[in-house]
């Protein structure tokens, strides 16, 4: 439910929705309630410049999976790869997400077209898709990979020779 909004000004006090720790003195906890500035940020009072929505949310990616699966935890991986130096063909064991922080790559799953990632892209590699390139660029590539695990699973990579 959208909270009113109070234009940020000396004399009046903007809410936030935020996330909560549960108190450690059994008191109730409230979620989805409102919190002032000062709750949220401290003595500190942030007011954003004119003009300037305080908070934008985009979808970058919104990647239905093939079926319905027991996610138990995700694993996030920074990893970098030299300027030029190719991932080689490889298939991961679970599904893959990732955004490209520096660099670029060249990305092809087996089959598709190839495309060029840099800073601000995101990509998924299916789970026993067969990625053929994933090939840092002239200026290297560093990138977060998110892998969805199921309990008790381990993040494997197969490198098969063709």
């Amino acid at each position: 439910m959208p909270v009113p909004r109070t234009p940020a000004t000396a004399t009046t006090s903007t809410t936030h929705l935020a996330v909560e720790e549960i108190p450690g003195d059994g008191a109730a906890s409230e979620p989805d309630g409102p919190v002032t500035d000062v709750e949220c940020r401290g003595r500190q009072r942030i007011v954003p410049a004119a003009g300037t929505p305080p908070v934008t949310r985009t979808v970058v990616l919104d990647q239905q999976l093939p079926a319905p699966s027991a996610i138990h935890r995700v694993e996030v991986r920074r990893i970098s790869i030299a300027a030029g130096q190719p991932a080689g063909l490889h298939i991961h064991n679970c599904p893959v997400f990732g955004s490209i922080e520096d660099g670029s790559v060249v990305y092809r799953i087996d089959g598709r077209p190839e495309t060029v990632l840099t800073p601000g892209d995101t990509f998924y590699e299916p789970e026993g898709a067969r990625i053929a390139r994933f090939d840092a660029q002239d200026d290297g590539v560093t990138f977060l990979a998110y892998f969805l695990l199921t309990a008790g699973q381990t993040v494997e990579l197969e490198f098969p020779d063709a």
